[in-house]
């Protein structure tokens, strides 16, 4: 497999790494992209633009990142309460009146962030076609009665999230979240990712598919826990029916799907602009602006929720809408805060490092938070940071 672009000195396990995907990890089609304070260190592509073709991967594909636009979600509404528009700490429904339905008054702005609002579920799953649709998924969840006290646990709000973020920021500002997110953060970072993909850019963006983990030898497969397993395939688990609350699985390569603005699933990104998106919340960028005040930052990345996850059944940390370094998504240190696109996607940033980090594939596996070809990257990244001293 030829692996095209660049790697500054140092970062040579990173183009290593990146080989390896392709020649042990099954990987189709990829790119992975990495600054340093605000510098452009790896900018990588191999494989196939899309996962079932044979046209190569050109600079410039971007592809869907599925839950990795969480943290894109979650930035927009830290820059709002950075602005002063918006407090953590007032009820949900003092900006949109209608969420206070069924028994969820006192949930607060941060419990929604980190994944406490204990809404995780729609007890009538929304069609494709409806949860497109922004006001049909506001009022679901609107409606939603909690299934546990909110605030008081946590558990991955996987397809919910994109309602609760998206209606309280258009609440605020007024604007469709896919507008804001592209006025307020892609353009000042210079970084090419969407929310509701125009049609001028529907032919940059790769098909996405499946794809198993190969059985070659030398090849680590590993197994869920039984417990994962069993929440999974049971049909009644919070975690079957989180995952489920859009039903039947949207076709992702459809232009319509595209074209929706859900913000916990369906962004499309370049790995670059991953990359540019966290280095523009942690530092100045090469051609960008600065999104985070070190205060903003700082918000971002304290722990909000921390322990089992009632949704994904393993251990999980949370900031206000990022993942945090931890055991079920290993991320470069501690300190680090970012989010995994279900299936292989990994963006995030290491303010003590001046790291950011963003992957995109087009062949999704299995993982939910760790996908075995991200983390050889992330390790490969560490490696050539402690060869650099």
């Amino acid at each position: 497999m030829d692996v095209h672009g660049t790697v500054a000195e140092g970062f040579e396990p990173v183009r290593q790494a990146f080989a390896a995907g392709f020649e042990l990890l099954g990987e189709r089609g990829a790119a992975v992209a990495v600054y340093r304070h605000g510098r452009k260190v790896v900018d990588l592509r191999g494989g196939t633009r899309d996962v079932d073709g044979t046209a190569p991967w050109a600079p410039g594909t971007a592809q869907v990142v599925r839950s990795a636009t969480k943290g894109v979600a979650a930035a927009a509404l830290l820059l709002l309460h950075q602005r002063g528009e918006l407090d953590l700490d007032a009820p949900v429904g003092e900006y949109w009146p209608e969420y206070k339905a069924a028994g969820k008054e006192r949930i607060l702005v941060r419990h929604l962030l980190a994944h406490r609002a204990g809404v995780p579920v729609l007890d009538r799953p929304l069609t494709p076609e409806e949860a497109a649709d922004p006001d049909l998924g506001a009022a679901a969840v609107a409606a939603q009665a909690p299934v546990w006290e909110p605030g008081t646990d946590h558990g991955y709000h996987a397809q919910t999230y994109s309602w609760l973020t998206g209606e309280l920021i258009r609440r605020i500002t007024g604007r469709p979240v896919g507008a804001y997110i592209a006025e307020e953060i892609a353009r000042p970072a210079g970084a090419e990712l969407w929310l509701g993909l125009p049609e001028p850019d529907q032919g940059r963006v790769g098909r996405v598919g499946p794809v198993e983990a190969p059985q070659a030898s030398g090849t680590l497969r590993t197994r869920p826990k039984r417990a994962v397993s069993e929440a999974y395939a049971d049909p009644e688990s919070l975690t079957r029916r989180a995952f489920a609350a859009i039903t039947p699985l949207p076709d992702e390569n459809a232009p319509a799907y595209r074209a929706a603005a859900l913000p916990a699933s369906n962004g499309i990104a370049t790995a670059d602009g991953l990359a540019r998106f966290y280095a523009s919340l942690i530092g100045e960028v090469d051609g960008g602006a600065r999104l985070f005040t070190p205060a903003t930052m700082e918000l971002a990345r304290a722990e909000q929720s921390a322990g089992p996850d009632r949704v994904l059944v393993v251990g999980t940390r949370f900031g206000l809408g990022f993942m945090l370094h931890g055991s079920a998504s290993p991320l470069l240190s501690p300190g680090s805060f970012g989010h995994p696109g279900r299936g292989g996607s990994l963006a995030f940033a290491d303010p003590e490092t001046g790291v950011a980090f963003g992957y995109v594939t087009n062949g999704f596996r299995k993982s939910v938070t760790a996908d075995p070809r991200a983390q050889a990257l992330v390790r490969a990244v560490r490696a050539g940071l402690a060869a650099l001293g």
